[in-house]
């Protein structure tokens, strides 16, 4: 069985702070509706590091933070403000315009602190790209656990191996955590007509085919491949129903290019909803050559 690899690019967010960006590539633009995954850390930050995400808009889409270690403080401009901890999955629609800042919190500031954890963009079927913007937290308690042999599976989005996540979704999707036991093998299941698995931190065999971590291996459609981690390992699977071609640019995604075009214009115009105790404004970025 051949299976497609994505190897991540590094991206600089700012203030020293770089992600692994695996998705968009080149090589292909989405894993069902996941069309934007970003790994970052482990990391130990000192404590004049400032690794805060300033205020910044999006439309068109649904992000999806989820950590390992660490904390963030979540403020947006329907005034929802959402400690982020680890376990939690925290899932903002964009809809028609949302703006939303994520900083350290204050108790964590002038400390040594860790961070690690996956952020995630979802397309949302066109219908619904202007739905009113929302943002749901689900906490860590009520995400459903499942025990394999020397397998920890956690059911973060959509169901499987008879468990149902909570988390309110637009279209099918499925995103699961695996933390497996050193010599632990399972068989991926066939829950999405798009999959592709991910380590965070150790390299695992996929029926037999040596995989190293940091790098994302899309499955093919109906496949149910082995998978063993001679040393222990946390995995994620993402996948889903795709949606289609989104246009992306910045921090818009769309259907319709026309709209990314609007909501450039509005950002610059500052007629976004801002988010309540935030002063800072990012302006748009320049258009690429």
């Amino acid at each position: 069985m051949t299976f497609d690899r994505i190897a991540p690019r590094p991206h600089d967010l700012g203030g020293g702070f770089t992600v692994r960006r695996v998705l968009p590539s080149a090589r292909r633009q989405a894993v069902g509706p996941f069309l934007f995954f970003d790994h970052f850390g482990p990391v130990t930050a000192e404590p004049l590091d400032n690794h805060d995400v300033r205020p910044h808009p999006h439309i068109g889409l649904a992000t999806v933070t989820y950590l390992f270690e660490g904390a963030m403080m979540h403020r947006d401009s329907t005034g929802v403000v959402q400690r982020i901890e680890p376990g939690a999955i925290n899932w903002m629609t964009a809809g028609r315009g949302i703006v939303h800042s994520e900083r350290t919190p204050d108790d964590l500031r002038g400390v040594t602190r860790r961070s690690h954890g996956l952020q995630l963009w979802c397309a949302v079927p066109a219908e619904h790209e202007e739905d009113a913007p929302r943002f749901d937290h689900t906490p860590a308690q009520a995400i459903p656990a499942v025990q394999l042999p020397g397998v920890a599976v956690r059911v973060l989005v959509g169901q499987a191996f008879g468990a149902g996540s909570p988390v309110r979704t637009l279209s099918p999707t499925v995103y699961l955590d695996f933390r497996i036991e050193a010599g632990a093998a399972f068989t991926v299941p066939d829950v999405a007509p798009e999959r592709a698995l991910y380590s965070v931190d150790a390299g695992f065999t996929l029926d037999g085919e040596a995989l190293p971590p940091f790098e994302m291996v899309v499955l093919p459609a109906g496949s149910t491949p082995r998978l063993q981690a001679d040393a222990a390992a946390r995995v994620v699977l993402i996948g889903g129903e795709p949606l289609g071609h989104r246009f992306m640019v910045w921090n818009f995604v769309s259907s319709r290019k026309e709209r990314i075009t609007q909501a450039q214009a509005d950002w610059q115009a500052q007629r976004f909803d801002p988010v309540p105790g935030e002063t800072e404004f990012i302006p748009l970025p320049p258009p690429r050559p």
